[in-house]
C-alpha cells in the first residue's frame, strides 16, 4: 500500500463520526489497570517520585532565591534543567528504544536519589551554595533525557495494552495530584523545618522507587524487543513519525496547543496580583482552581473507551475557546470556576494526545516517537512563559489568557482543514434519518452534496460513517423488504421498520466486535 493510500485510511479513520458509540464503562472499569500487579507497584512509584519531586523543586526555587536574593538565579536554574531535554531529548528516545526500560528507570530514579541526597547534606549542614544547586539542575536534566520517554514507554510493558488507555489517564491524575499535593507539603515543610528535609525526602522517594520496580515480576510483563545498535536510528524514528498521519498531526497539535495554552502559570500571576489583587494565597488559590479541573479531566479520560484523531481537534477548540472566554470574565468567583473548567479540557486533551500516540506507534519506535512527543510539548511550553509573559506584561492579563487560547485554535483550525482536504470532507447538518446522536457530521464531499431523499422503491441513501465490513451489513439490512404490496420502504408496515432497526442495532454489535478483533491483531503483529 502506498504511503497516500494510507495516509487517507488513517485520515479518514481518525476524522469520520462514530456511526456506533461506544458501550458504557462501568464505574468497576474507572481503574480497571490497577488490577495488574506490576501496575500497582509502578504507580505506587509514580505517586511517591511525583509527589516528592514537586516538593524538591518549590524548594529548590525557594533555596537559590534566599540564598542570591536574584530572580534570574531561579530562571536560571529552571533552563539549565530543561536544556538538556531540549538539546539531547530525542537521542534520549533511542536510548529507551536499545535496552530495558526497567533497568533504565533504576539507573535514572538511583541518580535522582543521589543529587537530592546530596543537596539535601549540603543544605542542613549549611554549606550550600549556588552554584551546587546549579550542578544538581544540569545533572537531573541530563537523568530526565532518559528517565522521561522511557517513563513513557515503559507504561504499556508493565500495564498491558488491554489497559493502556486507562494506565495513561491514571498517570495523568497521579502527575496532576503531585502537582497539587507537593507544593503544599513543600511549603509547609520549609516553614517548619527548612529546605533541606525535602531533599532528603525526594531522596527517599527515590530510593523507594528503585525498590518497588525491582518488587515487579518480570515474566508479567511485555516488554518491547530491544533494536541492536545502528546508524541512522534517529532518522528512522523521525521518517516513521512522518509516514503516520494519526501521530505526525498528534505532535503537530500539541506543539500549537503548548506553546501558548497550557502554561498559565504567569498568567494567574498576573491576575492575582494586577486584576484581582489577593496575593499569593489568592495565587495558591487559582493554581488549585486549574488543578482541580485538571485531576477531574484525568478521572473522566478514564472513562473514555473510543479516541480518534478529531477528538483531539475538538478538544484542542473547545480548551481554546474557554481560555478566550475566561480572559473576558472581570469576577473572581466566575473566573475560578472557569479555570477549573479550562483544567478539565487541558487534561482531556493531554491524556487524549498521549493515548494517540501510545497506541498508534509499533513497539519498537515508541521510545523515540515518545522523546519527540515530549520534546515538541516541553519545547513549546518553554517558548510559552517568554511569550504570554512578554503580553501580560505589555498588555495586561486580560489580553495574555486569550492569547492563550490562540494556540490550540490555531491548532484546531489548521489541523482541522488539513485533514478534511486530505480526506475530500465537508461539514453537512442532517436533521432527519440521522446515522448517530449529533446534527452536524463531517462526511466525504460526495456525500455532501447529494440529496438525501431517495426515490420510490430505492434504498434510502446513507453517509459512508462506518468500517467497510459493517456498511456492507447495514447496507444489505437496509435494502426494501416489501411486505403486502408495498414497494416504497418508508410505508412498511411498524412491525417489520421495528424489525429491521433490532437488525441494524445487532450488525453495529458486530461490527464493533470485528474492529476491535482487527485492532489486536494489527497490534500483535507490530
Amino acid at each position: 500500500m502506498s504511503s497516500a493510500s494510507t495516509a487517507l485510511k488513517s485520515t479518514s479513520q481518525a476524522t469520520y463520526p462514530s456511526h456506533t458509540p461506544a458501550a458504557a464503562v462501568r464505574w468497576a472499569d474507572t481503574f480497571a489497570s490497577l488490577r495488574v500487579r506490576n501496575y500497582r507497584l509502578y504507580v505506587t512509584s509514580q505517586v511517591l517520585t511525583n509527589t516528592c519531586g514537586w516538593m524538591q523543586r518549590v524548594a529548590q526555587d525557594w533555596l537559590v532565591l534566599s540564598l542570591t536574593g536574584n530572580v534570574a538565579w531561579v530562571g536560571l536554574t529552571v533552563t539549565l534543567q530543561l536544556a538538556p531535554m531540549l538539546v539531547f531529548g530525542l537521542w534520549g528516545g533511542v536510548i529507551a528504544d536499545r535496552f530495558d526500560k526497567r533497568k533504565l528507570l533504576m539507573v535514572t530514579q538511583s541518580l535522582f536519589a543521589c543529587s537530592a541526597l546530596t543537596l539535601g547534606v549540603l543544605t542542613l549542614t549549611g554549606a550550600i551554595r549556588p552554584w551546587h544547586i546549579l550542578v544538581s539542575a544540569t545533572f537531573l536534566g541530563l537523568a530526565t533525557v532518559v528517565d522521561n520517554p522511557a517513563r513513557q514507554a515503559f507504561v504499556p510493558e508493565v500495564a498491558g495494552h488491554q489497559h493502556l488507555r486507562n494506565a495513561i489517564s491514571i498517570n495523568s491524575t497521579v502527575f496532576q495530584l503531585g502537582a497539587l499535593v507537593g507544593p503544599a507539603l513543600a511549603g509547609a515543610g520549609i516553614a517548619l523545618v527548612g529546605e533541606g528535609w525535602a531533599f532528603v525526602v525526594n531522596s527517599a522517594a527515590g530510593i523507594t522507587a528503585v525498590g518497588l520496580l525491582l518488587m515487579m515480576r518480570a515474566a508479567e510483563l511485555s516488554p518491547a524487543p530491544a533494536i541492536a545498535r545502528g546508524r541512522g536510528q534517529l532518522r528512522e524514528g523521525l521518517r516513521y513519525v512522518g509516514g503516520k498521519p494519526e501521530i505526525l498531526w498528534s505532535v503537530v497539535l500539541v506543539g500549537f496547543v503548548a506553546v501558548t495554552g497550557i502554561n498559565l502559570a504567569t498568567v494567574l500571576a498576573a491576575y492575582a496580583d494586577d486584576v484581582f489583587d489577593i496575593g499569593s494565597g489568592g495565587y495558591g488559590l487559582l493554581n488549585s482552581c486549574l488543578a482541580t479541573g485538571a485531576v477531574i479531566g484525568a478521572l473522566a479520560s478514564t472513562r473514555r473507551r473510543t479516541l480518534r484523531l478529531r477528538t483531539l481537534v475538538y478538544t484542542a477548540g473547545v480548551l481554546g475557546l474557554l481560555q478566550v472566554i475566561t480572559g473576558l470574565i472581570g469576577s473572581l468567583v466566575a473566573f475560578s470556576v472557569l479555570l477549573v473548567a479550562v483544567g478539565a479540557a487541558s487534561l482531556l486533551y493531554l491524556t487524549g494526545g498521549n493515548t494517540m500516540v501510545q497506541t498508534a506507534v509499533a513497539t519498537t519506535m515508541r521510545g523515540r516517537v515518545m522523546a519527540l512527543y515530549i520534546l515538541v510539548l516541553f519545547g513549546a511550553q518553554a517558548a510559552s512563559g517568554t511569550l504570554i509573559g512578554w503580553i501580560a506584561h505589555t498588555h495586561g492579563a486580560h489580553v495574555a489568557m486569550m492569547a492563550s487560547g490562540c494556540g490550540p485554535l490555531l491548532g484546531a483550525l489548521i489541523v482541522g482543514t488539513v485533514l478534511a482536504r486530505r480526506g475530500r470532507l465537508a461539514p453537512r447538518v442532517i436533521l432527519r434519518d440521522r446515522p448517530g446522536r449529533g446534527v452536524v457530521y463531517v462526511l466525504p464531499r460526495s456525500h455532501a452534496t447529494t440529496t438525501r431523499r431517495p426515490a420510490t422503491g430505492s434504498a434510502p441513501a446513507r453517509p459512508v460513517l462506518l468500517s467497510r465490513g459493517l456498511r456492507a451489513e447495514v447496507g444489505r439490512l437496509r435494502e426494501p423488504r416489501p411486505a403486502d404490496g408495498c414497494t416504497d420502504p418508508r410505508r412498511e408496515p411498524p412491525r417489520r421498520r421495528r424489525t429491521g432497526q433490532r437488525d441494524v442495532r445487532a450488525a453495529r454489535r458486530t461490527g464493533r466486535a470485528r474492529v476491535r478483533a482487527a485492532a489486536v491483531r494489527a497490534h500483535r503483529r507490530g
